[in-house]
């Protein structure tokens, strides 16, 4: 059964800073996305410019693969996200997080917003596709509800080998009886704020947990650390001229989309290593959502 943005979840994910089960896809259009994923993951493993193809899947990966900046302009996805931000919208970044059977890795509680640049900001969400059956078994998301109402909290940097995120992040002295499930069947998503604790566990079904993220923004969002950042307008009007417009690659690895991905990967890295003490890489190997 198909479920669209109604009142009471737009009024869940203002008081709770989340809200599960929406519809994006029909479980055959999530499947044939599915396949098209894997298909690449088989055709061009290696990918291209000197960065595997599991780099461009967890970093702006919507700069260079049509797929991933096609999904991002689905309409019945930026329709309801629409509901909440308004009807201007730019995508900052598309991210694939796939996590294989009987992975062990955790990542720990954090929030999303911690290191992008973008200040305290309400104008900006992440919409969570599952392109799998994401069961609390496979490690679906977990969230803090309430938490996305509290400014951005420390986050001890660990570089820890089993934490997913590109620091280990994580914040300390969560409840974990006050966390909230958020599982989806393949074409449902999630919606959650950037400043939502959130976390997710291991895999432990036997099937790969395939999730694509949609950081959306609005025109109102400014980048504060490194001037103006990149992002793709795909609905309505950039009137505050606050982000570098991107199109969308034109064809797979395009050579002018990946010099384009090159120039964004510098900025952004810069930003997101930011104050910390070891190395930062910006992507693992799988997911961090």
């Amino acid at each position: 059964m198909e479920r669209h943005l109604s009142d009471a979840d737009m009024q869940q994910y203002q008081d709770n800073g989340f809200v599960a089960g929406l519809t994006a896809f029909s479980e055959e259009d999530a499947a044939e996305l599915r396949k098209q994923v894997e298909t690449l993951e088989q055709t061009h493993a290696t990918g291209a410019d000197g960065f595997d193809l599991g780099q461009f899947f967890r970093v702006n990966g919507h700069l260079v693969i049509p797929l991933l900046s096609d999904v991002a302009k689905t309409p019945a996805i930026m329709d309801q996200v629409a509901a909440i931000l308004g009807p201007d919208l730019l995508v900052w970044s598309v991210e694939l997080f796939i996590k294989e059977p009987g992975t062990q890795s955790v990542v720990s509680w954090h929030q999303d917003i911690t290191y992008w640049g973008m200040g305290e900001t309400d104008e900006e969400l992440t919409a969570w596709i599952a392109l799998s059956d994401v069961s609390v078994e496979a490690g679906c998301m977990r969230f803090i509800p309430g938490s996305h109402k509290n400014k951005i909290v420390p986050h001890e940097d660990t570089f820890s080998e089993d934490n997913l995120l590109s620091r280990g992040q994580e914040i300390a002295g969560i409840d974990e009886s006050q966390a909230q499930h958020g599982p989806l069947k393949p074409g449902q998503m999630s919606f959650h704020h950037g400043r939502t604790f959130h976390a997710s566990s291991p895999n432990n079904s036997d099937d790969r947990r395939i999730g694509l993220a949609i950081r959306y923004v609005t025109p109102g969002v400014h980048q504060s650390a490194q001037g103006r950042d990149y992002a793709m307008l795909v609905r309505g009007k950039d009137s505050e001229n606050g982000w570098i417009h991107v199109a969308g690659p034109s064809r797979l690895f395009d050579p002018q989309d990946l010099a384009l991905y090159r120039e964004v990967l510098t900025h952004q890295s810069t930003t997101l290593a930011a104050g910390a003490e070891g190395s930062v890489d910006m992507y693992q190997a799988e997911g961090a959502s």
